[in-house]
């Protein structure tokens, strides 16, 4: 099912008074002992941003960081399991897991969201949703080499055409041209790169 291009099905509802509460963010950053936000992986599916994650998730948790994980497939298998994944839908699922994302940082979390997000225009929205302390992370693997991997076997059912527009395959991927830090997933092993990003983690949400 694909969304509707009307921007008027967007747009801010009459009568809507969201209510923030008397604990603030920097009550809440405070109390954790670093900043919260959202630490956005984009790429190829098969590139490693879901098991990049979980390792990443595992070390802060176990070092008592308020952290939690925003997966794509999870999001898609619930809130967004009405979208497909025409360019509309993709941005619509975009825009609602940007929301998602940003609600977490405003309770105090950092948020690892794994998603594929292949074009630049929906990582502008989620960017712009989110606004304070949001990171693009490129997790960027080689398309044989994800074709290879193939966790899911995604890659074998799009060639035979059980999938479309699945991106690698029958839709573009758009690399992003500025983003905060790249994992190159090709030639790092996962231990490397778990450990390039959660340094990376670390600077940047300290208080």
């Amino acid at each position: 099912m694909s969304v509707s291009k009307d921007s008027a099905a967007f747009a801010p509802q009459a009568n809507i008074y969201p209510h923030d509460g008397w604990v603030d963010r920097t009550m809440r950053n405070q109390l954790a002992g670093h900043k919260s936000g959202v630490v956005w992986l984009t790429g190829l599916s098969g590139a490693g941003k879901s098991t990049l994650a979980n390792h990443v998730e595992q070390y802060l948790f176990e070092k008592n960081y308020l952290v939690t994980i925003l997966d794509g497939d999870a999001m898609r298998d619930g809130l967004n399991a009405d979208l497909d994944f025409s360019p509309e839908s993709r941005k619509e699922n975009l825009r609602r897991s940007g929301e998602v994302a940003a609600m977490l940082a405003s309770r105090g979390f950092i948020v690892l969201a794994s998603f594929v997000s292949p074009f630049t225009e929906g990582r502008q929205i989620v960017q712009d949703i989110i606004g304070d302390n949001f990171h693009l992370v490129h997790v960027h693997a080689e398309i044989d080499d994800c074709i290879n991997r193939d966790p899911k076997g995604l890659y074998k059912k799009a060639m035979s055409g059980e999938i479309k527009n699945f991106t690698g395959v029958g839709q573009s991927y758009e690399p992003p041209e500025s983003p905060d830090l790249v994992v190159n997933t090709s030639n790092t092993d996962i231990s490397t790169a778990s450990d390039y990003l959660t340094r990376f983690i670390e600077r940047n949400f300290r208080l």
